[in-house]
């Protein structure tokens, strides 16, 4: 019996391999598809995701084959400044193509030894109160103490699991692919400009040997979006879109996107659990899907990891559910405003203009570019201070950065006093004494995904807030 079967190897699945293995689970992914994609439907990290993968160790490995970027214009298309001294030390957009970002990813899950199994599908599962039984498609049968369904907005698992996945079809679809060109760059470039200016589902663009980038709006809405448009239908939409087709040849994939926005009803069944796409689908203004679904990964990896070690408090595997809910929730509504203001819609364009122009005040910039980067989240976890619920940046400390302590995936007690103590709770909480001149409370407790427990000084109350998340003292 495997501890955990992770069903999907995209960038949710193979973070969340990651995360249990770093804990010592025992972790099986299984993947559909023989090869990995080539699609490129994500082209870079947010904030708080390079943070997460600051946390574990991993942002080098992106930076070397990343580009930084500001983080303005990323609402809507609407080019701003960004706001001043966010509340991050990565305030920047890291530009990388997702299939790098798979690549990286499943290589650090290899490397702490997860197994991936390519061209298995799962297609049945049947729960009982010690385990969860895996059907794939060569009548293999696989058991595990839980299933996590990490396969995608067409979730297998979701499906099997009977979860209702409410929400709006698509109303407009959307073409893109990696293509080469005949027409001039200057010409391609003057062309993208003009369109632009109005037409904010389209865009063209190098990216290296050659190769184009294109996105274009689509003739309807496909039957079956798995079904990839042609070379000819993406001729003919430039021209309708553009008035030329740039001479488009020699495509290396094309695909097609619809704007639905659907979200899971419950993202935990008994030991089955959904991530990432499996769990909400929406349309990929802001670039917020890949993202939403590795801090999906990272707020679940320790929970569950908690739940097969033995030692979670009642409650902690339902929290899951209960803060990343909302979250997916909200992207869902930010981006059904969004694409409402990308359209052409002569009442659209006026909210458009009334956007852009509150965006001049910082305050509203702020809060949009937070949202957008996953970095104004705040869990609720009842009364306390401001801190508590949010996630605590990377603060410098006097003997090295807090991001550089928690790449084990503990909890972590930082502590200004000197007199606090975790004893009873040492085997899943470190303790840290030591000063920051950018925090001003005695002493924070973190849970392993860096959001905050606790703020105070009094041992007493630290020792009634631990259990709540860390369990029992041992």
């Amino acid at each position: 019996m495997f501890d955990v079967i992770i069903a999907g190897g995209g960038p949710t699945g193979v973070m969340l391999a990651g995360e249990l293995r770093l804990r010592g689970v025992g972790v099986l992914v299984l993947e559909r598809d023989l090869e990995p994609t080539r699609i490129v439907r994500s082209l870079g990290l947010h904030a708080r995701s390079i943070e997460v993968m600051d946390q574990r160790g991993l942002l080098e490995r992106f930076l070397e084959l990343g580009t930084r970027y500001p983080v303005g214009g990323f609402f809507a298309g609407i080019a701003k400044p960004a706001p001043e001294r966010l509340d991050t030390a990565h305030a920047y957009t890291l530009g990388i193509m997702q299939p790098v970002t798979d690549r990286l990813l499943t290589e650090h899950a290899v490397e702490v030894g997860v197994e991936i199994r390519r061209g298995q599908e799962v297609v049945g599962l049947d729960q009982d109160d010690e385990g969860v039984d895996v059907e794939l498609a060569d009548g293999t049968r696989l058991r595990a103490r839980y299933l996590v369904g990490c396969d995608g907005g067409r979730s297998t698992v979701r499906k099997l699991l009977g979860v209702g996945f409410p929400g709006e079809p698509s109303r407009v679809d959307t073409l893109l692919g990696e293509v080469e060109l005949t027409e001039a760059p200057d010409k391609v470039a003057a062309v993208m400009t003009e369109i632009r200016k109005t037409q904010l589902r389209f865009g063209i663009g190098p990216i290296g040997d050659g190769v184009y980038r294109l996105v274009v709006p689509a003739d309807g809405v496909a039957d079956d979006r798995s079904v990839p448009p042609t070379l000819e239908e993406v001729k003919r939409q430039l021209v309708a879109t553009a008035g030329t087709d740039f001479g488009v040849h020699s495509p290396r994939w094309l695909s097609r996107f619809g704007d639905s926005t659907r979200l899971a009803e419950r993202f935990r069944v008994g030991r089955v659990l959904l991530a990432g796409d499996a769990a909400h689908t929406h349309p990929p203004v802001g670039g917020q899907g890949l993202n939403l679904g590795v801090q999906d990964a990272f707020n679940l990896g320790w929970k569950l990891a908690a739940e097969v070690d033995g030692w979670a408090p009642d409650g902690l595997l339902d929290s899951y559910h209960d803060e990343r809910h909302p979250v997916a929730a909200a992207v869902l509504d930010n981006t059904r405003a969004q694409m409402h203001l990308m359209s052409l819609d002569p009442g659209a364009r006026a909210v458009r203009r009334l956007v852009s122009d509150l965006m001049d005040f910082d305050g509203v910039s702020r809060y949009l570019t937070e949202m957008i980067h996953a970095i104004g989240i705040r869990y609720d976890f009842g009364d306390g201070h401001e801190l508590v619920g949010k996630r605590l940046k990377d603060v410098v400390l006097k003997h090295g950065r807090l991001f550089e302590l928690m790449r084990g995936g503990r909890g972590l007690l930082l502590d200004q006093t000197g007199a606090l103590s975790v004893q009873g709770w040492a085997d899943r909480v470190d303790h840290v004494v030591d000063v920051s001149e950018e925090l001003d409370v005695p002493a924070v407790l973190l849970r392993p995904d860096g959001h905050v427990a606790w703020v105070g000084e009094d041992q007493r109350d630290l020792v009634e807030h631990l259990p709540r998340w860390f369990g029992a003292a041992s």
